[in-house]
């Protein structure tokens, strides 16, 4: 993929850029080296006055922020605003309590003193998808630069003024040269960048494919990675829940960021005895979005990020019809400019299909009617992925056992799947491994030093 600027809502080529060339790419190692040598030294206070003017900086310039991540990759510019403004709150939620997460910790042994020690490790490489252009990278950097690491950014081909923009919201902050840095490069060059020694680990969210080639790469090197991948999150609906609040929240939970999104519920998996009421809730939620330009503050949805991402959405709806699936709404690309699909429901396709076992990355829902608990368990249960799941009863046994059977990483009850600074975020099976987030996600990338004194 080109390293370009490209409207997603016009298909206009803004802006392109030519990838870093080796020698390029050394200078940006050599500077991080060099910075992380004295950054390593800096005080939690320093860092913390860097990150909170970080914070300030996004606040403040927060309109052209969004304007910027709803060129490239259609993000309706509202929640583009909301995207910037969580940004600032992941860096002042880690700004207050890097200290404390990273503090010594004291053990009782046969030593005359022993505890653990939190330390850095080097540079860490951060490999980023567009679909939340800021907010993936910020809650990466916030606690690898409070924990005393330096990053270095290799983002989505499709926004690389982001990219360039994060950086110097960085620079701007007051933190060394060299602590953060974007690469303007493609895919095929990371597998290099791990093999250098100065790169300690790596995270990335992305695609299943990409986190298994950075895996691999890792691998080879035995070098740290943290993986944040795909999702086929389950909504499950029973019968004691609110249908009218289910209904209106399933309905944000599949159209965040224009349904492109890991954690975003995509297969709705509800007990028959109210599933034509919810089927109707849903119905009407769904006709009532408005789709077109994502400047507008009344869109609801705006195009999908690419014109690849578009027509693999539409092949999966037509493989999902095929498989014996009914189109309720939407189900065709909008014969409009740009790369708009309309909100669509399916439903009727075999649970055991393939298609079922499939990520839909746009905004299409799958809805399934069992009779029972145990089958919307079974059911939720039957996919590769493990991210997140969304359940909805008012009955504390069936709570109970949707907390304690759901393989996910996180299991929202009544409520909305969503990432928050204080809770630690992750997947499971071939979702990825590691957190996130929380006390959890700055201790990803640090030395867990054992200290035994006599």
């Amino acid at each position: 993929m080109a390293i370009a600027t490209i409207n997603p809502a016009t298909g206009e080529t803004l802006k392109t850029f030519e990838p870093l060339n080796d020698t390029e790419i050394a200078a940006k190692l050599n500077s991080a080296q060099q910075a992380f040598e004295n950054y390593r030294n800096t005080s939690f206070n320093e860092r913390s006055q860097w990150l909170n003017t970080a914070a300030s900086i996004l606040e403040q310039d927060k309109a052209d922020f969004a304007k910027l991540m709803t060129i490239e990759m259609g993000k309706p510019y509202k929640a583009a605003i909301a995207e910037v403004e969580k940004c600032a709150a992941v860096c002042r939620y880690y700004a207050e309590n890097a200290a404390d997460f990273l503090a010594d910790v004291s053990v009782k042994t046969d030593a005359s003193h022993s505890f653990v020690r939190y330390q850095p490790l080097g540079i860490i490489l951060a490999v980023m998808p567009w679909n939340f252009p800021f907010w993936q990278v910020f809650r990466f950097a916030a606690p690898a630069l409070m924990a005393g690491n330096v990053g270095l950014l290799k983002h989505a081909s499709n926004v690389p003024q982001c990219a360039l923009a994060i950086e110097d919201i960085i620079k701007r902050a007051g933190f060394p040269g060299g602590a953060f840095q974007t690469l303007l490069i493609g895919a095929a060059q990371v597998a290099d960048l791990m093999a250098d020694e100065r790169v300690k680990a790596a995270t990335l969210t992305g695609s299943e494919p990409a986190g298994i080639s950075l895996a691999v790469a890792a691998g080879k090197q035995i070098k740290k990675t943290v993986l944040e991948l795909g999702g086929s999150d389950p909504f499950i609906v029973l019968e004691s829940a609110d249908l009218p609040l289910a209904a209106a929240t399933a309905t944000q939970a599949r159209m965040l960021n224009t349904g492109q999104s890991c954690i975003a519920a995509k297969r709705f998996i509800v007990a028959e005895a109210i599933a034509d009421q919810f089927e109707q809730l849903l119905l009407e939620k769904f006709t009532a979005l408005k789709v077109g330009d994502p400047m507008l503050p009344d869109t609801d949805l705006g195009p999908l990020a690419t014109p690849g991402i578009l027509q693999d959405l539409d092949q999966q709806v037509k493989t999902a019809v095929k498989s014996g699936g009914k189109v309720l709404t939407g189900g065709h690309p909008l014969d409009i400019p740009g790369n708009f699909y309309p909100p669509t429901i399916i439903i009727d396709i075999p649970a055991d299909s393939q298609i079922a076992q499939e990520e839909f990355f746009g905004p299409v829902a799958l809805l399934f009617r069992v009779p029972n608990i145990d089958t919307a368990i079974k059911l939720a249960n039957a996919t590769p992925f493990g991210l997140g799941a969304s359940a909805w009863t008012n009955n504390h046994q069936e709570r109970d056992r949707l907390i304690t059977e759901i393989e996910a990483g996180a299991v929202f009850i009544n409520g909305l799947v969503k990432s928050d600074p204080r809770l630690p975020f992750g997947g499971i099976k071939r979702s990825g491994y590691g957190r996130e987030l929380s006390i959890q996600g700055i201790h990803e990338f640090v030395n867990v030093k054992t200290v035994w004194v006599k």
